[in-house]
């Protein structure tokens, strides 16, 4: 994973993803930790999300410099996502997914869209002196459709199970190839400010965006001096990936909107040729793990 987080889980997505669901809803959840009140009220809770809604996020995120590498760096990570005139602005790596399906006030919800992410894989910030050798890679514009499933009030009235995946395609002419991510994220809120969530991804390549990222060629072999021998790649599955987030409202009450804070930790596990390749077996690692914080204000 390359200085990027799974879709949906960057900064707020999962804790300001989660509000209209509550807004939506006669009840409240409790205050404090514990059991969630389902006795009725005189009707919805104002909500910021009641209407079109923006929320605005900055942090930083300590990640594996390139897919399979041991070193890491720390970047930043600026969200936007919200809803305007019914349309839903979702966060991505990098980039963003739009939703034109509204979403029922009770029932299953479906999201239907374009996405678009930038992908900086070995184009800049590459640590290990070898990979240096080999030179940097272009940046790819992966652009393509979004589609998914929400399942709400699994285990109370304000979780939702999702499912959804992206299929992309670069155009921008860097590796030329399709990029598919599958994903499906538990969410629940603790209490009226915090949430939590837990999801579980994978992702699946082409043989032209393998080639591009874990082929060795001569050439470059020969200019790290043989340390990194030839391989040729294909594609398939690159990775397995379990990420947690946390979510805080500052002030406690996540329908009025304001600043809200955000912990979020996930670990990786290369497959295939993306684990086989020289480039993470001879001087990097299968294992990739990142940790990131942000503060996000939602208007």
């Amino acid at each position: 994973m390359t200085r990027t987080m799974p879709s949906a889980y960057i900064l707020g997505a999962a804790l300001f993803f989660a509000q209209p669901a509550l807004a939506q809803d006669g009840t409240a959840v409790a205050d404090t930790p514990g059991p969630v009140d389902t006795a009725p009220q005189q009707g919805p809770p104002d909500s910021v999300f009641d209407d079109t809604w923006i929320n605005i996020g900055v942090g930083v995120a300590l990640s594996p410099s390139y897919t399979g590498s041991d070193d890491y760096v720390i970047s930043p990570l600026p969200v936007v996502q919200g809803s305007v005139a019914g349309v839903d602005i979702s966060p991505r790596p990098a980039g963003l997914a739009l939703d034109f399906i509204k979403d029922p006030e009770d029932g299953i919800g479906f999201d239907f869209g374009p996405s678009i992410r930038l992908r900086n894989d070995r184009a800049d910030q590459i640590e290990d002196e070898t990979v240096k050798l080999t030179g940097e890679l272009d940046r790819a514009i992966e652009a393509g459709v979004s589609l998914g499933v929400s399942l709400p009030k699994l285990l109370n009235p304000f979780d939702s199970l999702s499912l959804s995946t992206d299929v992309k395609w670069d155009i921008a002419g860097a590796h030329g190839g399709m990029v598919i991510d599958p994903s499906i994220t538990y969410f629940t809120p603790v209490n009226r400010g915090t949430i939590v969530s837990l999801s579980l991804g994978t992702e699946y390549v082409s043989d032209d965006f393998a080639e591009y990222y874990f082929t060795v060629t001569p050439a470059q072999s020969a200019a790290t001096g043989g340390i990194l021998p030839t391989y040729t790649a294909e594609g398939g599955f690159t990775k397995v990936s379990a990420t947690t987030l946390v979510g805080i409202d500052l002030d406690g009450n996540a329908l009025n909107g304001g600043l809200g804070l955000v912990l979020i930790g996930g670990y990786s596990r290369l497959l295939g040729d993306a684990a086989d390749t020289p480039f993470t077996s001879v001087v990097g690692s299968k294992d990739q793990f990142f940790v990131g914080t942000g503060i996000a204000y939602t208007f």
